[in-house]
């Protein structure tokens, strides 16, 4: 994209009442944000939707000052800007009709991985849920996934932290513009972040982290991935409206069930009550749902010589080599593990090469 054309569109977009949604209906009707500016009244008031406000709004001059400023914060920064009709654009957001039209970006992003999970919670997690998140990174990072998260405390900063740990590409969407962090504290985690990942935002350098700008931020955590995983929540907050978002984009979400006594599970206990979420008690739960290969170029399974298990994995293989195929709950259940351990547990043998899962939960060895 051309500085001019970028100029253009933030003029447009500057406009009182041009939204993303109809800023997506004049640029794919016209072609381009000059073409929009240079569009006759009666050609501009054919568009559905276009009034007589609007139509003098798109006449106010002021809104290229303010483009012009931007431009320069841009190119001063050294800041990535894409358009939602771009390549470069993340592709799942690109389908969401109510995606912003421009997204800014600092770091090393690539989304070229389609692995790509956001994870929400609480802002006051628990030892529960630190622990649970953690551990669920962790048995996923053979896969290498994207987490994507917002930058808040709770939840939010533990999913990166985690996903730095073990060297995941990790991006944090903020609800502000890339001229300042919130909250300050995390200030001290963004380099690292940006050698492998970074940040993105829909707003401008003269944005504020505005308590509205955070419901808006949580349409791109909910739009972006092919999964919103919700680690803890009360009966309600942000974590509950992006996993509705995720739900209303047609994406996969997950929750992590707790105790009915415990307040930061009620909101996800009542996401599963209502069907609005996957049951998550492991990694696992999310591979099986996903359908993720666990080889990025199929090949025949070979048990490797001297695998290195563990002294529960060496009981659940020797289990299966006995007895053969077998569900989970029962491999479980005759091994004394509880459930929400033997998932990861299959889950790291069948990254090993020693176990296949079949359909209905079923493992057998190799």
């Amino acid at each position: 994209m051309s500085d001019q054309d970028l100029f253009n569109l933030l003029a447009l977009m500057k406009v009182e009442g041009v939204g993303d949604i109809m800023a997506k209906k004049l640029l794919n009707h016209f072609g381009s944000a000059g073409n929009i500016f240079k569009a006759k009244t009666s050609q501009l008031a054919v568009i559905d939707g276009v009034g007589t406000v609007l139509l003098k709004n798109l006449k106010d001059k002021s809104v290229f000052e303010s483009a012009d400023q931007e431009l320069k914060f841009i190119k001063k920064n050294n800041i990535d800007v894409c358009c939602y009709n771009e390549n470069t654009y993340p592709d799942r957001l690109k389908h969401c009709i109510d995606s912003p039209v421009l997204i800014f970006s600092g770091g090393n992003i690539d989304l070229k991985n389609k692995k790509i999970i956001s994870i929400v919670g609480t802002r006051q997690i628990t030892s529960y849920g630190t622990e649970f998140c953690r551990k669920l990174i962790e048995d996923l990072a053979p896969l290498n996934p994207v987490i994507v998260s917002g930058f808040a405390y709770g939840v939010d900063i533990v999913a990166h932290q985690a996903a730095m740990e073990h060297k995941l590409q990790t991006i944090g969407v903020l609800a502000h513009g890339l001229n300042q962090i919130y909250p300050k504290t995390h200030k001290k985690y963004m380099a690292k972040m940006e050698e492998n990942g970074g940040f993105i935002t829909e707003f401008w350098s003269n944005s504020s982290p505005d308590k509205e700008n955070f419901v808006r931020r949580n349409r791109i955590v909910a739009g972006i991935s092919e999964a919103t995983i919700v680690i803890e929540s009360a009966d309600k907050g942000g974590s509950l409206i992006t996993a509705n978002l995720a739900g209303d984009y047609s994406r996969d979400v997950f929750a992590v069930p707790g105790r009915v006594t415990d307040k930061y599970s009620q909101g996800c206990n009542d996401l599963i009550k209502t069907q609005k979420a996957n049951v998550l008690t492991s990694a696992a739960d999310l591979v099986y749902v996903l359908n993720w290969d666990i080889e990025t170029n199929p090949k025949p399974i070979q048990k490797q010589l001297f695998v290195d298990l563990s002294d529960d994995e060496q009981m659940v293989y020797d289990f299966l080599v006995k007895n053969g195929k077998e569900l989970l709950d029962i491999i479980a259940q005759e091994c004394g593990i509880p459930v929400f351990r033997i998932s990861g547990i299959l889950l790291n043998m069948e990254l090993k090469g020693v176990i296949r899962p079949l359909p209905g939960k079923i493992f057998e060895s190799i």
